[in-house]
């Protein structure tokens, strides 16, 4: 079976992502939900020079992840909003919560909230399609099987973990920050096809991370807080009030 690009992930069993980042007059506030985890960063800022960090990590998958909100505070605390993707660490951070300060900073002088909704289907005769909404629109999608991407047909025959400089290619910084949340949110969908026990093996998972760097790797233990939103009918950051998850 071949899967049709104009099919909706959104409708059929899968992984569910939502990240809503919304500006404020010396604050932006970046949130995330999806199957594995539910957090989000604040930066306050005086337009151009972060002031301050917070953070809340409500749903992690390792006992340990918390512990990166401050490092994540002084990875960013004093750094320019514009020098925020270099100032780089990421694998010393927790990676998500240093993806939304990325994100935070990034629309910090916007006028307006921008939400990205994610969808990774189930496999499909070995396919798997995955899509990405920017407030509301359809804004790419990427069919793959065992990691080999066959739509759209930029990208037919690369890897999935290949994509850096067909993303760099793309014309605009919007296109580009869909195509780098969707990569990264098909790859974690991977996770729909593993067992507690496999998610549990601190062997599968390299030091890319907070948790996983070596004085801490024995330590981290897997919580069961896995939620699949595909079959509960709730969305992702249904109990984000702005600022905090209410539950």
């Amino acid at each position: 079976m071949t899967l049709a690009v104009s099919a909706s992930a959104f409708d059929v069993p899968g992984y569910r992502r939502m990240i809503c980042v919304t500006p404020a007059s010396g604050s932006c506030t970046a949130a995330l939900e999806d199957d594995y985890h539910a957090m989000v960063v604040t930066l306050w800022h005086d337009g151009t020079t972060i002031a301050e960090v917070t953070s809340e990590m409500d749903r992690v998958p390792w006992s340990t992840c918390p512990g990166a909100m401050g490092v994540l505070v002084r990875t960013f605390v004093g750094v320019e909003l514009a020098n925020a993707a270099a100032r780089g660490e990421k694998r010393t951070n927790c990676t998500h919560l240093h993806d939304l300060a990325l994100l935070a900073a990034r629309h910090a002088r916007d006028a307006l909230p921008t939400l990205y909704e994610i969808a990774v289907a189930d496999p499909v005769g070995g396919e798997i399609l995955a899509q990405i909404r920017v407030n509301k629109e359809l804004a790419l999608a990427l069919i793959h099987n065992h990691d080999v991407l066959s739509s759209p047909e930029a990208v037919a025959g690369l890897s999935l973990f290949g994509l850096r400089d067909w993303i760099a290619a793309l014309p605009s910084e919007a296109e580009k920050q869909a195509a780098r949340l969707l990569q990264w949110a098909t790859i974690i969908a991977h996770g729909r096809v593993m067992t507690l026990e496999q998610h549990s093996d601190h062997r599968r998972i390299p030091a890319n991370c907070y948790t996983f760097q070596d004085e801490r790797r024995q330590n981290a233990n897997r919580l069961p807080t896995i939620r699949d939103f595909s079959e509960s009918g709730r969305l992702p950051l249904a109990a984000f009030d702005g600022e905090r998850f209410q539950r």
